[in-house]
């Protein structure tokens, strides 16, 4: 199976692993599993760290596409069909793009999407896999 990872499991999977439960865990470390970083999750984390609305002890935002890779994770690129067909997630549970973009991304690749945003459970009604 695939898996997206929403924004903060990327991070607590580099920096604060105890905050992640146990089924999540399982998941994460399957060997069958295909685990992806969405390069949308790169930009926020670099955006949000810019204007000081995130800040993490001991990484800076380009440390993390190296990270991930080194935990066995894959880096998803934001493809021009994901970006230019974004208009196509009709549904408004989200006002941050960045939570928008990952949530369509998942739905237009059929990925299955990791996330403790009880909002995210609302798009399942546009085709959302969604595991918590």
């Amino acid at each position: 199976m695939i898996y997206l990872l929403d924004t903060h499991y990327m991070l607590w999977a580099i920096t604060d692993t105890k905050r992640i439960s146990k089924d999540i865990k399982d998941i994460l470390t399957n060997p069958e599993h295909r685990i992806l970083v969405s390069a949308v999750s790169f930009w926020e984390v670099a955006l949000k760290s810019a204007i000081g609305k995130l800040a993490i002890t001991g990484y800076s935002p380009e440390d993390f596409p190296a990270a991930c890779i080194e935990v066995g994770f894959e880096i998803e690129p934001l493809p021009a069909a994901d970006s230019s067909t974004y208009h196509q997630l009709k549904a408004t549970y989200h006002k941050d793009p960045f939570d928008r973009m990952l949530i369509w991304q998942a739905i237009r690749n059929n990925y299955t999407f990791i996330s403790v945003d009880s909002n995210v459970k609302k798009y399942k009604s546009e085709g959302l896999k969604v595991v918590f």
